[in-house]
């Protein structure tokens, strides 16, 4: 598996191998030990799954507060999506920056968000599945959230005209600059540090 650099330094891509005969393929797509050795080190407690009906479904941008703050390993295992990781850390130089990656079924890519950061992302095909692995269990007390279309993230969703499908929740979710001043990530955590 290559693990790739983007252009936060802490959220990674993660390419892997495949090996494909008449058969179809297989890919190793989790091994605690070359994580590790790349820097890569929370231990992982849950693992999720959501499914989309239509194209233009949006979810995010979520996180949740410390002491239950995730780390996230994210891939697209039916469809296609565009994954999105801000980084919220309030003394962190690409504070309200973002990253965006198209994650696959085809591609088999995935992006590791380490705590610290807002996740979401939208569906580019139907029917799209997404499976992903969190540092820390669901804490609904904790969870957080920033509203995917805030004018200063000026993230472009790959939407092509459509309507974004939302939850009333996440259509709820307050803009980055009420965030600003009141980050509850104040430090940058390192993704060693972000054992839990």
């Amino acid at each position: 598996m290559k693990i790739e650099a983007t252009e936060i330094a802490d959220v990674l891509l993660l390419v892997p191998e495949c090996h494909a005969d008449d058969r179809g393929l297989f890919a190793e797509v989790y091994n605690r030990t070359e994580f590790v050795r790349a820097g890569i080190s929370p231990v992982f407690t849950q693992d999720n799954m959501s499914r989309s009906v239509s194209a233009g479904t949006v979810r995010g941008l979520h996180y949740q507060v410390p002491p239950h703050a995730q780390a996230k390993l994210v891939r697209c295992s039916r469809g296609a999506i565009l994954d999105v990781a801000v980084d919220i850390r309030r003394y962190s130089p690409t504070f309200g920056r973002h990253v965006r990656r198209v994650l696959s079924a085809d591609n088999m890519q995935q992006l590791f968000v380490p705590a610290g950061f807002a996740h979401g992302f939208s569906t580019l095909s139907a029917n799209t599945e997404v499976q992903y692995k969190v540092s820390a269990d669901y804490a609904p007390d904790s969870e957080r959230g920033i509203a995917f279309d805030d004018p200063t993230l000026a993230i472009d969703w790959q939407l092509r005209g459509r309507e974004p499908i939302l939850s009333a929740k996440d259509r709820a979710l307050p803009f980055l600059e009420n965030l600003k001043n009141d980050s509850p990530f104040k430090t940058i955590m390192e993704p060693a540090a972000c054992v839990f």
